[in-house]
Parts: structure tokens; C-alpha cells; sequence
């Protein structure tokens, strides 16, 4: 297993970074290659340039900018995203880089003559992890829809391989979370974790 971990988060003493933890101790206990994609700790740029958008549908030099990023999601057959949940969605620094690396000729082939939609890039990725902290609770995230959830886990997954393994975990009402709901929680995680190495 090759997982890539991309890890959301500005505060490298959060409790999401002590959920990052326990997903990349499982997977390398297990024999897994990890790599961590610190988005905050990198300084990566969210922002998707004029001169990106250009040449967003420009394949021989859409991957220029993000190159790193792109030879990590060819190199992975494993995805899993650590975040905070805010405004029920994904924080501006993730959204932005789902904007830059998710690019087309890598994550999905544009329509053609033949193909009238577009089709997955991303088959390589089997397995699909999302592991996430929400200030509200479970009825209102899914009142408002959890969009964060469904970018990743409908819209990223439709781009994976056919038929890739996905693991969700969610700590709600984190903001008045204890040390027993967060204890109780990092179980979980690790358990939803040794789901991922499952044939």
C-alpha cells in the first residue's frame, strides 16, 4: 500500500493533527508507505492564478505548478484527507487544492467525440479515507447537506478506480468535545483506518 495523507490544518497541536497521527500509525504499522502532504506546514498557495486557469485544460503544462502534488497522486493507491470541517465544508486551503492538483488529464479525461462526460484519471487510487472534526452536530451537518463530505467522498471518489474501498470518521460537536468523547474518537479513527489496509 502507497497512501498519500493530505493534512488540512494551521495549528500543528490540534486535536486533527492527533487524528493524522493515528491514521499514519496504523497504515505504517501495517507495512504501508505514507507520505504527508502538510498543506499549512508547506505554505502551499490555495489560490488558483489567472495564468493556472489559462491553462487549465492545457495538459502538455497544467501540472507545472503543482508537480509535486501531481507525482504524489500518481504514486499513491491510497487517499485520505485529515481536516477540519468549517462552514460545513472544507477549509479554503484544502478547496483550493482540490482547484489546483485535481487537474484535468490527471484526476479526470475531459469529454470528447466519444465520450460525451467526463471520465476518472485518479484509477490508480483504491482506497479512499476522510477523517474530519465538525463544530455542529451530526442532524445539523446533515440538514445543511455536509458538502465537505460529498466533495470528497462522491465527487473525488467518482474520479478513483471503480471499485475503491472508502472510510468516513467524524467527531461532532467538537467545540464541546471532552477528553473521553476525544479519547473514544481516535478509537475510531484507528479503526476505521485498519479498515483501509482490508483486502
Amino acid at each position: 500500500m502507497r497512501a498519500l495523507v493530505i493534512f488540512c490544518h494551521p495549528d500543528p497541536d490540534s486535536f486533527t493533527a492527533a487524528v493524522r497521527d493515528v491514521v499514519v500509525g496504523r497504515l505504517a504499522a501495517a507495512g504501508a508507505e505514507v507520505r504527508v502532504s502538510d498543506l499549512y506546514a508547506r505554505g502551499f498557495d490555495p489560490r488558483l492564478s489567472a495564468a493556472e486557469l489559462a491553462a487549465y485544460e492545457d495538459e502538455a503544462v497544467n501540472r507545472a505548478p503543482v508537480a509535486a502534488d501531481v507525482a504524489d497522486l500518481q504514486w499513491c493507491d491510497t487517499l485520505v484527507f485529515v481536516y477540519p470541517t468549517w462552514w460545513y465544508g472544507l477549509p479554503a486551503m484544502l478547496k483550493g487544492w482540490l482547484d489546483r492538483v485535481m487537474l484535468p488529464g490527471l484526476a479526470f479525461l475531459m469529454p470528447d467525440r466519444v465520450n460525451g462526460d467526463i471520465r476518472p484519471g485518479l484509477t490508480n487510487i483504491t482506497r479512499l479515507g476522510v477523517f474530519t472534526t465538525c463544530g455542529a452536530s451530526w442532524w445539523l451537518t446533515r440538514l445543511i447537506g455536509a458538502p465537505g463530505r460529498r466533495t470528497l467522498l462522491r465527487g473525488i471518489r467518482l474520479l478513483c478506480g471503480r471499485r475503491c474501498r472508502t472510510v468516513f470518521a467524524a467527531h461532532y460537536l467538537m467545540d464541546s468535545s471532552t477528553p473521553e468523547t476525544r479519547a473514544r474518537h481516535l478509537r475510531k479513527v484507528a479503526e476505521r483506518a485498519d479498515r483501509l489496509l482490508r483486502d
